[in-house]
């Protein structure tokens, strides 16, 4: 199956038979991303994480008393 990297256009080859390939052909809205993008984005959060001023907006769970 080709694929095309949704940030950098590269287009590769993936096997047919894997779980990713079958994501792709079944629902459109995911995304193929190589794995030098993939790479690149878990650096570069990784070290906005470590300079102290990022953060992640989670929802905020509650806990309900019965």
């Amino acid at each position: 199956m080709r694929v095309k990297c949704v940030l950098c256009d590269k287009v590769e080859t993936i096997n047919d038979e894997t779980l990713q390939a079958k994501r792709l052909r079944n629902r459109p809205i995911h995304t193929y991303m190589c794995n030098e993008c993939d790479l690149r984005i878990e650096n570069r959060t990784i070290e906005r994480a470590n300079t102290g001023n990022f953060r992640l907006y989670r929802d905020k769970k509650t806990e309900e008393n019965w």
